[in-house]
């Protein structure tokens, strides 16, 4: 016979135990389970569930253990897809991007005549307007492969002003109208920038410096239009999974209203500022010294050796393939360059070069060479790293230098990027495993608007080294594409870690911001022609829903 007292007392302890383990519950304010969750940890790590406190990630684990030890007053059942750290973009123009969506796309047109029907669109738009922008034209992918002319632009638009940006940002086209506002002639010469003529005149196309000539005269955008701007440009940020960019220069003024909205809560994305290398940016920022938020960190300048390749301004050791006698050019002094180098030391800023040409890397490398002495811990970096000659790549790694490239650019640029280097010196342009190989990390970035947004493309491009129409079928200079695993690190802890943001973000561990997503496909098993069709589901900053679709 059961002892009733043995079971009443049995009962009773078992009851306390029950009540118990729900009180020792530790309190959470969202637990994520039932996923696969891609921890990007040092090991890289897969795990289903983490739990989230204060906007912080506290455990990861399974679902059992996550449910068993946390009680949450928000629970996310993932249904078995897949969770990334939330991705950061390495390299971006967030500010520029967001007040280029009331301008003119031009993205993707396939002639001149096409972006005349889009400025009569957008005149009719703005019919009050006093200036016409637009942005991403490309003759590369036209049938007549050739710059084009404001001709029809005068005759059309004769009382507004009008200019026109490349997709690479280092050339446009402006009318008559918009020229005879910045005093620009034929006769008008610079530093690091062409005014093009033929036969005495102007064609309209103006390289490098000298389309700062006539963008300095357009009237500058409201703080309501800047605002309103940054908003947009981060929904589009969310939707695709962003929820760190690097914004590559910036001013003062635009930091610190970037720097208000993140207080107020009207901007939620995390922002990494290089600033302008102006003077006025300089005597503010060396005499107050870095600055940094969970949500801004202002650490770094963005200084640009040279041009762009599509546009031959970027500075080649020997001359264009297409272009006799033309090597492209410096957009400063090696003196300018030089010193501030010397002044980022010594304040304790990184220097964040833009170098495309082989000769603007040998020299920038160079340059940070002689100025950092060999291994280092201060991430100097160079933006793009686009063409390295073989006896220049070994002093990333002699100098602890970041390479900080844009995947997309490489499938972007082979269809012509031969012309324009020859045969020879394309197996050493966009050398990512290479560059990869140099400091075992490298931060992946878009460069948009100059690519599109969308970090899937990155992706695709740096593993599958393929455009959008999955493009060589064989893939560019397969020697030089990364791994799934190094692609996805690239686009998470590598790009913070450029940033010196590792301990804080790029992988879901204990202690860091609960930064996340949720996609529809895991990019590390579906095969290469489906990864840029990848959906996210919902982003999460902070452990906050900020987009779901």
């Amino acid at each position: 016979m059961r002892n009733p007292l043995r079971s009443f007392a049995a009962a009773v302890l078992l009851g306390g135990a029950f009540l118990s383990s729900c009180s020792n519950s530790t309190p959470a304010d969202l637990i994520v389970y039932n996923g696969t969750v891609y921890t990007v940890n040092e090991n890289f790590e897969k795990a289903e569930a983490f739990a989230v406190k204060d906007g912080k990630i506290i455990e990861v684990g399974t679902s059992e253990s996550i449910k068993a030890k946390y009680k949450a007053t928000e629970e996310l059942d993932a249904e078995g897809k897949t969770i990334y750290p939330g991705l950061i973009d390495g390299h971006a123009h967030f500010f520029g991007y967001g007040l280029a969506l009331e301008s003119a796309d031009l993205v993707g047109t396939t002639s001149f005549k096409e972006i005349v029907q889009k400025v009569q669109e957008q005149q009719k738009k703005y019919p009050d307007a006093d200036w016409i922008t637009g942005r991403g034209w490309d003759q590369n992918d036209w049938n007549v492969k050739e710059f084009p002319t404001k001709d029809t632009l005068d005759l059309l638009f004769p009382d507004v002003a009008i200019i026109l940006t490349r997709i690479d940002g280092h050339a446009a086209l402006a009318n008559q109208k918009a020229l005879d506002l910045a005093g620009v002639t034929p006769q008008t010469k610079m530093v690091g920038g062409l005014v093009e003529t033929e036969g005495g005149k102007m064609t309209g196309i103006l390289i490098d410096n000298a389309v700062d000539l006539v963008t300095t005269k357009i009237p500058e955008a409201t703080e309501e239009q800047i605002q309103q701007g940054l908003k947009s440009a981060q929904e589009n940020c969310f939707a695709v999974g962003l929820t760190t960019v690097v914004d590559a220069g910036l001013d003062r003024a635009t930091v610190e209203l970037m720097d208000a909205m993140h207080k107020k809560g009207d901007l939620k994305m995390r922002v990494y500022a290089m600033l302008n290398p102006t003077q006025a940016n300089r005597d503010h920022y060396f005499k107050s010294g870095p600055y940094k938020t969970d949500w801004l960190n202002v650490r770094s300048f963005k200084v640009y050796a040279d041009g762009a390749l599509g546009s031959r301004g970027a500075s080649l050791l020997k001359p264009y393939a297409d272009k006799h006698n033309h090597f492209g050019f410096l957009l400063d002094s090696e003196e300018s360059f030089r010193n501030l180098a010397k002044e980022m030391n010594q304040y304790g800023f990184q220097m964040n070069t833009h170098a495309i040409g082989d000769s603007a890397n040998r020299l920038l490398l160079d340059i940070y060479g002689e100025t950092l002495g060999g291994k280092n811990d201060k991430r100097w970096r160079i933006e793009h790293a686009q063409i390295i000659n073989p006896a220049d790549m070994a002093k990333f790694g002699k100098y602890s230098i970041v390479p900080s490239v844009q995947p997309t650019h490489a499938t972007s640029d082979m269809y012509w990027a031969g012309d324009r280097l020859g045969a020879d010196r394309l197996k050493h342009a966009y050398p990512f495993k290479e560059l990869l190989q140099q400091n075992g990390y490298i931060p992946l970035g878009t460069d948009f608007p100059v690519e599109d947004i969308n970090p899937f493309y990155t992706y695709h491009s740096a593993v599958a080294r393929q455009d959008a129409k999955n493009y060589p079928a064989n893939g560019f200079q397969m020697e030089n594409a990364l791994s799934k695993e190094d692609a996805l690190r690239g686009m998470t802890i590598w790009a913070a870690k450029a940033n010196f943001e590792e301990k804080e973000k790029g992988s879901l561990e204990k202690g860091k911001f609960a930064d996340f997503i949720l996609v529809d496909r895991d990019l590390l098993t579906v095969s290469a022609d489906k990864m840029r069709e990848t959906q996210v589901l919902r982003t999460y900053i902070n452990g906050k829903q900020v987009y779901k679709k």
